[in-house]
C-alpha cells in the first residue's frame, strides 16, 4: 500500500468514526467535506504532515460543535468566546489558555487565526509554562465560518480588516503586540497585558459568585 492509500484509508477510519460520533446531527457526506476542507486548510501551512490527519479531525471536530450550536442541534450551556489574532501563534493562544486556566467551565473557548502560522511560537509556549500553562495539545487553526457562527463574543487582536464581521456578535479589538520573534522579557509583559484584558473581560461575563 502506498502513502497516499494508506492516508485514504486513515482519513475514511476517521471520518466513519466521526459519522458514528455526529450521528443523528450530520450525515457522513457533510463530516467527509468538513474533514478534507480542514485537512487541506491545515496542509497550506503544516511542517510535519505525519500529524496531518490528527490535526484536521481536531479541528473537524471543533467545526462540527461549532455548526451543532448555530444550528441549535445542540444546547449552548455556557457562553462562547472566540479569541482571533492573525497567526494564531501567539496572542490568541494565549488568552484562551489563560481564560480556560481562569473561567474554568463558566465559557466555552475557542480560537482561530486570518492567515495561520505553521505552528505556535516557542517563546509564548515558553512564557506560559512559567505560568504552569501548557500548550502542548493547541495548534494554529484557520478561522472558519462555523466557529465565527457559533460564537457569543469575539476577540480579534491584530488581524484588521482580514477579521470577517457577523451581526450580532460582540466584538472587541484588543490592541497587543505581537509576540512572534521578540524577547522572552517583551513576551512576558505582552502576556501579562493578555491576562490584564482575559480578567477585566470575565468580570462582565461570569456572575459575581459563579
Amino acid at each position: 500500500m502506498n502513502d497516499r492509500s494508506e492516508r485514504d484509508v486513515g482519513a475514511r477510519r476517521i471520518i466513519n468514526q466521526l459519522a458514528y460520533r455526529y450521528e443523528g446531527l450530520f450525515d457522513s457526506d457533510r463530516i467527509d467535506d468538513l474533514f478534507h476542507d480542514s485537512y487541506n486548510r491545515i496542509a497550506e501551512t503544516a511542517r510535519v504532515t505525519v500529524f496531518l490527519p490528527t490535526l484536521a479531525e481536531k479541528l473537524t471536530v471543533q467545526r462540527l460543535d461549532a455548526l451543532a450550536q448555530a444550528e441549535g442541534k445542540t444546547i449552548k450551556r455556557v457562553p462562547e468566546v472566540l479569541f482571533v489574532c492573525v497567526g494564531n501563534a501567539g496572542r490568541s493562544q494565549m488568552a484562551a489558555a489563560l481564560t480556560r486556566h481562569h473561567a474554568g467551565t463558566h465559557l466555552h473557548i475557542r480560537t482561530g487565526g486570518s492567515d495561520p502560522r505553521d505552528a505556535i511560537h516557542p517563546e509564548v509556549v515558553q512564557a506560559m509554562a512559567e505560568l504552569g500553562l501548557s500548550l502542548d495539545e493547541e495548534f494554529p487553526k484557520p478561522l472558519t465560518n462555523e466557529v465565527l457562527a457559533a460564537a457569543d463574543v469575539v476577540i480579534t487582536m491584530g488581524c484588521g480588516d482580514s477579521c470577517p464581521i457577523l451581526p450580532g456578535k460582540r466584538y472587541e479589538d484588543w490592541p497587543i503586540d505581537d509576540p512572534a520573534d521578540q524577547p522572552v522579557e517583551q513576551v512576558r509583559a505582552i502576556r501579562d497585558e493578555v491576562d490584564r484584558r482575559v480578567q477585566a473581560l470575565l468580570a462582565e461575563l461570569i456572575p459575581a459568585g459563579a
